[in-house]
């Protein structure tokens, strides 16, 4: 009998389909087949299909259909034959880079107490959620006014006169009327109590579901509702509602991103998939500021009028305070071959012209690499009249340290190779 391994791990750019692969991953018609129409729906952009299966692309994350879990783990280097122990080891670098960018929240315990306690990074966001719920109820959930029609025993409110005479004839000690109501059945409420509901239906994590049960016995009893976008927009923020921050934050993202079963027979799903190109941009970012000094001011998504209603914008601007020194660094999540690490003639084009709009003599596309490459900053031959004041470099840093951890020190050696 094929027992398959309900928790798949695959690195970026690495395929999956119906046929069992060296290391006994697979998949079933009916999750192809919702990938697919995943896919179809977001622009085709998470993954390309292939012949009955799919190629995985620059982002990383989870995906849950049913009870298959399937992570996408990023991969900066150049192994073509990973082992076990590198997808748990770049499992460890994507939570810990998570962490960093502030997109989840890991307490401080032992790397073989997470794998015991979470079967995936999704089980990390529903931990979270439940902490922050268990914490709202212990607190008091707030109530709100609504508004609502109904019989009533004293009179309260505006008489519906119609509906009155209609429900009450014989009962003349009642009133039907339209009053206000101060209870917890409002919008915030509805939307946290749905994200429980879909947790007890995707978590396969028995100490999870066990939680999920008791946490939605304590949850008041409110309208059941069908969470869209739009809802998340009604929300107004209030000092009364800043503590629900987080969790409706967590909420937002396992509902706008669960698709359930519609169609009897196939599976629930529920993505949370970052793009690796982004999520290395604010991880630099993050750790430029860490270690940069007080001369120094590090700016995230600086844009700038470029044509007609086009905006132009380098990842990351560094700015000397008290001078017109300005270095440009653009991040480059892709693995250049070590042999000839060239960038290409797009990528080099835009960095002319951000030195250019932003007055930079030196500008640098920093790309992820575990090998040891010789860098220099190469000269733009037009548009200055000194060309050693416009100059690019290509530069590479080691996301991992001699230890084989996320590399902490790699903000000051970007500075290094910046500002010599």
């Amino acid at each position: 009998m094929d027992i398959r391994n309900k928790h798949i791990r695959v690195f970026e750019y690495e395929k999956i389909t119906l046929h069992k692969d060296d290391k006994g991953r697979y998949l079933l018609p009916a999750e192809l087949s919702k990938l697919y129409d995943f896919n179809d729906r977001n622009g085709n952009k998470f993954f390309t299909g292939i012949r009955d299966g799919v190629k995985f692309q620059n982002y990383v994350g989870v995906i849950q259909i049913g009870g298959l879990t399937i992570e996408i783990l990023p991969k900066a280097d150049q192994k073509k034959t990973p082992h076990k122990e590198e997808y748990d080891h770049w499992h460890k670098v994507l939570l810990d880079m998570l962490r960093i960018c502030r997109r989840i929240q890991i307490s401080s315990v032992s790397e073989a107490s997470l794998k015991r306690r979470y079967n995936s990074i999704l089980d990390l966001y529903f931990e979270t959620y439940l902490d922050e719920l268990e914490h709202l109820i212990h607190t008091g959930l707030i109530k709100k006014y609504r508004k609502q029609s109904g019989n009533l025993n004293a009179l309260k409110g505006r008489i519906e006169f119609s509906k009155n005479i209609q429900k009450n004839l014989i009962h003349k000690e009642r009133f039907y009327t339209h009053h206000q109501v101060y209870d917890y059945d409002h919008l915030i409420n509805q939307i946290l109590l749905e994200g429980l509901n879909v947790l007890s239906t995707i978590s396969s994590n028995p100490i999870l579901k066990d939680r999920i049960s008791r946490i939605t016995s304590l949850f008041p009893e409110v309208k059941k509702l069908k969470v869209q976008s739009t809802h998340f927009r009604k929300l107004k923020e209030t000092r009364k509602t800043v503590p629900y921050a987080k969790a409706i934050q967590i909420a937002r993202m396992i509902l706008l991103n669960y698709s359930p079963d519609i169609i009897r027979g196939q599976e629930n799903m529920l993505t949370l998939l970052f793009d690796m190109n982004k999520l290395w941009e604010e991880y630099i970012y993050r750790m430029l500021v860490r270690v940069k000094t007080d001369d120094l001011t590090v700016s995230f998504q600086n844009s700038q009028a470029f044509w007609e209603q086009r905006t132009i914008r380098p990842d990351l601007v560094i700015t000397k305070k008290g001078s017109s020194e300005t270095f440009i660094i653009d991040t480059k999540w892709k693995v250049l071959d070590t042999h000839n690490p060239k960038p290409s003639d797009d990528d080099l084009k835009q960095m002319y012209a951000y030195n250019f709009y932003w007055n930079a003599k030196r500008s640098m596309l920093l790309y992820p690499n575990s090998s040891t490459i010789e860098e220099h900053f190469g000269t733009f031959w037009k548009g200055r009249e000194n060309p050693q004041d416009n100059q690019c470099k290509v530069g590479f840093v080691n996301i991992l340290n001699a230890q084989g951890h996320l590399n902490f020190g790699i903000g000051q050696e970007i500075l290094d190779k910046m500002i010599e």
